[in-house]
């Protein structure tokens, strides 16, 4: 009939369509267990009412919703700020030239993860720490690249395994100062000094080590480990938050849950 015309779905459409769908996964992914995954979901359903109405040709409530949605995007720039700020830090941290893989470099389509063994080798490590009283302060990239934080530390390249914690924290050990990095089951840098929170309120014997974890997954979607030297107890962080776990195989299986 000629009502109806074919559709014209070009190569274009189809590249808009596939980056719209990365985009928004990564999103997804970005704000994956936060609050901000209720908003995004509201302002999702917001929107296709606001396209519904618009369809069944509801003027008022389309001109309401159709307002809300331009004003809006000012109070998204502000609830969404963290977000958008680790967007951009993995946007701008995304390593182009090196290596010369383009695709292999940009953490949208790159998922790397630690595997079983070196999750299981990290927390005995820390549990046999905080048993000890030795203080550690572990970070473990995900999306976001923190090569940024190399230079102010010591570049490494070493294997993830229970001795090699150990022994890097051990407190006559030069390399046990600052935080360690670890990305795709490697140690990537040794003595790094983390951006340190100097806002938020927590228990006063928790010290500078928790400070610098919740500085840095503030900042981007990186995971810390802390273990006290006081308390000898092992903190999670993730998203500037805190949580004190007794039991080691539930940690696992917490940070195999935040790996993927």
């Amino acid at each position: 009939m000629d009502t109806f015309k074919a559709w014209d779905f070009g190569v274009i459409d189809f590249l808009d369509v596939i980056l719209v769908a990365i985009l928004l996964y990564y999103v997804y992914r970005l704000i994956k267990g936060t609050v901000a995954i209720n908003i995004f979901i509201g302002i999702i359903i917001l929107y296709f009412v606001w396209k519904l109405t618009e369809f069944l040709n509801m003027e008022l409530l389309n001109t309401i919703f159709g307002g809300f949605m331009k004003v809006g995007i000012i109070a998204l720039i502000v609830v969404f700020q963290p977000e958008i700020r680790k967007f951009l830090l993995m946007v701008g941290s995304t390593n182009i030239a090196g290596k010369g893989k383009f695709l292999s470099n940009l953490k949208f389509v790159k998922n790397e993860t630690l595997n079983e063994t070196n999750v299981e080798e990290l927390v005995k490590a820390c549990s046999k720490m905080g048993s000890s009283r030795t203080g550690a302060l572990i970070v473990l990239e995900r999306n976001n690249n923190l090569d940024f934080l190399l230079a102010t530390g010591d570049e490494t390249n070493i294997n993830v395994s229970k001795a090699i914690i150990e022994s890097i924290f051990f407190k006559n050990s030069p390399l046990h100062d600052g935080a360690i990095i670890i990305a795709n089951k490697v140690v990537k840098a040794t003595r790094v000094i983390l951006p340190v929170n100097m806002e938020k309120n927590i228990p006063e014997h928790f010290g500078l080590r928790h400070r610098a974890a919740i500085g840095i997954t503030e900042k981007t979607d990186a995971l810390a480990l802390v273990v006290s030297e006081e308390s000898g107890q092992i903190s999670y962080i993730r998203n500037g938050e805190f949580s004190i776990f007794k039991d080691t195989a539930e940690l696992i299986q917490k940070i195999k849950a935040d790996l993927t």
